[in-house]
């Protein structure tokens, strides 16, 4: 018997025993059971400690329980969504044979995953998703804990629209800065809590139709806006107009560009029409409803719009304490200003009268247009129709169907407008990479080449990039069309244009796949997305907008014929 490292070795050799030859055979056998009984010994004692130091080291850890689990299938993805504020890894498996086997997708240490699936396939079917905190022993656990559950159903167009109002909503009640309520310029700001007043203005449209389509409660929604007139209202102003952005920690304008620190013309426009559809929702609701009302009516009649035409027949955007009319930005047309003169010719406190919208926004070398192109004809506005959003911002709340002046019907316009970067896309005269009937839409977005950019078509800045936002938003004037782009975008490329917060920015197929989509969010982005869908599905905002008893007057002031609200 001898001892060699970690190991034992036991051998009787008889012929290396002398004495053992000499023995007995009682002998023998008697000296034979004791050298065992010590080899048994031995073994035992090592059997004992090898189980105590393998039970100590197998034993499984403790580990925090997933909470909050949930799942909701959409048309082509499923969110799985959980609580982990602390960032731990978490490991996602999933299962389609209803349990008996999970397959692996992921690590994560978010507090959510998308996983998106193959919608080929017909009928209803049954996903199994486990989350398991990483490093755990499924041995002697019931998994059922860990688990959730989520049936997949066929695809709609309605599912589809409803799916993008709901995660563009989002972006406007969870990713608002909590403490004012007011909508963050953009999701990756580096400047800290900056929030923007025309953003906010969409939001709040968002929010409101939100709270009718039960995305959010209205209690929610009211509180959120509520919250907004609050800052709105303690916030520094300027001659009644506010800042394009505010530093939400301290309430002051937060300086957009060197002279631009002061009020925003345009800015305060696109918010007011935000707060004036949030008034006619609210004013005859319940006490503290109507009492925001009468907040947001104290608001609208406090803004100077008419101090904004520094004494001559057109209204300017800036103005700043610092600098006074420094940055001569006269508003002129046709692009996304329009609103700014509907709202300043409806002011009850502060209007301007018809001829400062004639020789302001009228006069301008791009607002008569006349020209055809691809067969289609615009009325008004620069080369190729400009950037998308001049059919957005202004046409939120103001209703462009039935909206006609001497030069053109609005609705038609705008419809041209998109139809025209439609029509550019299938063209293609730079032969960017899939651009088509299922990718148009040119619009000023964040930008994976140059950061930010117009992307205005037959100029440079046209550059390969589509902003999803442009075909989205443009719904209300091309449903067939934009619907091509919206199941281009989400069933074909949705897992990597798609995510917390609804289509990201911007994307631009020509480059190398990482580098492709720019994974950020901008209020004035997502805003009329949200709105947009809404106004084709019920035409709600346009309908609380153009409740206004003030708004009608002051078309009817600037020359526009409004026999379509009769």
């Amino acid at each position: 018997m001898t001892f060699t490292g970690k190991k034992w070795f036991f051998q009787l050799n008889w012929r290396n025993l002398p004495c053992v030859n000499q023995l007995v055979e009682r002998e023998r056998v008697i000296l034979i059971q004791i050298m065992q009984n010590k080899m048994n010994k031995r073994i035992m004692f090592l059997s004992f400690a090898l189980l105590i130091f393998t039970g100590i080291f197998s034993k499984n850890l403790n580990y925090n329980a997933v909470s909050g689990l949930k799942a909701v299938a959409y048309p082509a993805h499923v969110e799985i969504s959980w609580k982990n504020n602390a960032g731990f890894n978490y490991e996602v498996y999933c299962s389609t044979d209803n349990g008996k086997k999970f397959n692996k997708l992921a690590e994560t240490d978010l507090d959510n995953y998308f996983d998106f699936v193959d919608v080929t396939a017909s009928g209803e079917k049954l996903k199994i998703y486990r989350i398991l905190p990483k490093g755990i022993s499924t041995k002697g656990i019931d998994l059922s804990k860990f688990e959730v559950k989520v049936m997949l159903r066929p695809s709609s167009d309605d599912a589809l629209l409803d799916m993008t109002q709901r995660y563009t909503t989002r972006y406007f009640y969870d990713f608002a800065e909590p403490a004012t309520g007011m909508a963050r310029e953009r999701s990756n700001d580096v400047n800290g809590d900056i929030v923007t007043t025309g953003g906010t203005g969409f939001g709040i449209m968002a929010l409101v139709a939100g709270a009718e389509r039960k995305f959010i409660s209205r209690e929610n929604a009211f509180t959120t806006i509520r919250k907004i007139v609050s800052f709105l209202e303690k916030a520094e102003r300027f001659h009644g107009a506010w800042a394009h952005w505010y530093d939400a920690n301290s309430g002051k304008p937060f300086t957009f560009s060197q002279y631009d620190d002061g009020g925003d013309l345009v800015e305060t426009a696109f918010l007011v029409q935000g707060l004036l559809t949030a008034r006619e929702y609210f004013k005859n609701g319940n006490t503290n409803e109507r009492l925001l009302a009468n907040r947001i009516t104290q608001l609208w009649e406090t803004v100077e719009w008419s101090w904004y035409t520094n004494g001559e027949k057109a209204l300017y955007w800036h103005w700043s304490k610092n600098y006074g009319w420094k940055m001569n930005h006269r508003i002129k047309g046709f692009d996304e200003t329009l609103i700014t003169y509907v709202l300043a010719a409806s002011s009850p406190t502060y209007p301007i009268d018809r001829e400062v919208y004639e020789n302001g926004y009228k006069r301008s070398e791009y607002f008569l247009n006349g020209k055809s192109y691809y067969n289609i004809k615009l009325d008004l506005g620069m080369e190729l129709g400009g950037p998308l959003f001049f059919t957005h911002y202004s046409f939120l709340g103001l209703n462009p169907n039935g909206l006609t002046d001497e030069h053109t019907n609005y609705f038609e316009r705008n419809k041209a407008h998109a139809l025209i970067h439609r029509a550019y896309a299938i063209d293609n005269p730079k032969k960017h990479t899939g651009f088509g009937e299922n990718l148009w839409g040119f619009t000023s977005s964040d930008d994976p080449l140059v950061g930010y950019t117009s992307h205005h078509p037959g100029t440079n800045d046209e550059n390969g990039t589509v902003s999803p936002t442009a075909a989205l938003s443009s719904i209300v004037y091309t449903p067939v069309e934009s619907m091509q782009v919206l199941k281009n975008l989400y069933f074909n490329h949705g897992s990597k244009t798609f995510g917390k917060y609804g289509f990201y920015d911007a994307y631009n197929p020509g480059l190398v796949e990482g580098q492709q989509v720019v994974k950020s969010y901008l209020s004035i982005d997502q805003g009329p997305i949200a709105v947009m869908i809404e106004n084709y599905r019920s035409g709600l905002l346009w309908k609380l907008f153009m409740q206004n008893s003030e708004i009608e007057k002051g078309l009817v002031k600037l020359g526009f014929n409004t026999s379509f609200l009769k």
